[in-house]
């Protein structure tokens, strides 16, 4: 049976969601249709939206629906951009943490090379956290050409927790709009977008237990943005095309599942998470943690998220040694699996190229079990000895 070590790439779906999205499914119409079909259609997705505002701590106004979490995240950041450089062209200047996910970082590079942006990579510490010190180092010199600071909430590669709200607080004192990515944060810390102090937030359904191909940008009322896409004026005209209701549906009962169940699903999975990295640094190959970790906290890392570097050896080597030995895990994001690079995280974090390449991310969700790590921890000796061979 295999082991499923890969819940930050995705997660399954809930049977909640599933049911929820199935039912959903059974019915006809289009949310902007005007008819009974579409009216109905329309009143599912807009009780979705406030069930998913109550789960986020937002107004359900202010939740706008898209595609997932990279939609979301080149919404918020070459929309804010472009928007706030037209009314004011001295606002040329981006600043982002180091550690952002490519759906944020990929985006920030077009802006640098379409629009002729500026921007400032936030170095972390070595453990993986952006300071608001440091966010502030990176503003104050000229905050007056700076059209949007973002740094997301919860690293995905080594599980680092943010401190948003003070690097929030620091872009609002200087008038700057601040947007975080909080796709892995989600249903695994407390993740309440008004008490945040953020402008904009991105979310995504298939890392709670919803479907794939869903998520949400949220997005303050006085948030100026332009749409990246035309065609239907949806989503307060930010993000035109037809909306798909089910997966809608399924996206809010698992966020609220995941939410409600937070607490107690925490103390499961950082018990879990703690025995994986403990159990793995005692096998004697050398092993180490990447990011902040301390036994039993589960509000400075994720949970559920493990990250250990293996000196000698190639992660992608060792990711297909655990695979064939039924352990499926990831050496770090999902979106940028087989590319030969290490990961720009790490490097960002002071840990050196070679060093960097021998990564592996395991991260736990709502199906982990004992038997999961039990998998992992008997075939990870072979796998580092296999791909420590010569040759």
């Amino acid at each position: 049976m295999t082991a499923y070590l890969d819940h930050a790439a995705t997660t399954p779906m809930r049977p909640s969601a599933i049911a929820a999205m199935t039912e959903q499914m059974a019915t006809m119409g289009n949310a902007s249709s005007l008819h009974t079909a579409g009216r109905t259609a329309a009143r599912a997705v807009e009780e979705a939206r406030e069930r998913l505002s109550r789960s986020i701590g937002a107004r359900p106004s202010e939740v706008i629906f898209t595609s997932g979490g990279t939609e979301s995240d080149n919404l918020a950041v070459a929309g804010t951009f472009v928007a706030r450089h037209e009314v004011d062209p001295r606002r040329d200047h981006v600043v982002a943490s180091a550690i952002e996910h490519h759906a944020v970082r990929d985006c920030v590079e077009h802006l640098v090379a379409r629009h002729g942006a500026r921007v400032t990579w936030v170095s972390p510490d070595a453990e993986g956290v952006v300071s608001a010190a440091a966010v502030r180092e990176a503003v104050s010199d000229d905050p007056g050409s700076v059209a949007l600071v973002t740094v997301m909430w919860a690293s995905n590669e080594v599980g680092t927790v943010q401190p948003v709200r003070e690097i929030a607080a620091v872009a609002h004192e200087f008038d700057i709009p601040f947007h975080t990515d909080a796709v892995q944060a989600l249903g695994h810390v407390p993740v309440d977008f008004t008490a945040s102090g953020a402008d904009l937030m991105t979310i995504t359904s298939h890392k709670t237990g919803g479907p794939l191909g869903v998520g949400a940008l949220v997005a303050r009322r006085g948030a100026r943005l332009v749409p990246l896409s035309f065609g239907g004026n949806q989503e307060r005209n930010l993000r035109s095309g037809t909306l798909n209701v089910p997966a809608i549906r399924g996206f809010a009962v698992a966020a609220e599942e995941s939410v409600a169940m937070r607490e107690a699903e925490s103390a499961r999975l950082v018990a879990l998470r703690d025995r994986l990295i403990t159990s793995a640094l005692h096998l004697g190959h050398g092993l180490t943690v990447s990011g902040v970790w301390e036994a039993g906290d589960g509000t400075r890392r994720l949970p559920g998220n493990a990250h250990l570097l293996v000196p000698c050896c190639d992660g992608d080597s060792l990711l297909h040694l655990l695979d064939a030995a039924g352990v499926e895990c990831s050496t770090g994001s999902a979106c940028q699996a087989g590319l030969p690079q290490p990961s720009h995280v790490l490097l960002a974090m002071g840990v050196q190229e070679e060093r960097a390449r021998g990564s592996l991310r395991l991260t736990l969700g709502h199906t982990s079990t004992d038997t999961d790590v039990d998998a992992f921890l008997r075939a990870l000796p072979a796998a580092i000895d296999r791909a420590r061979r010569p040759g």
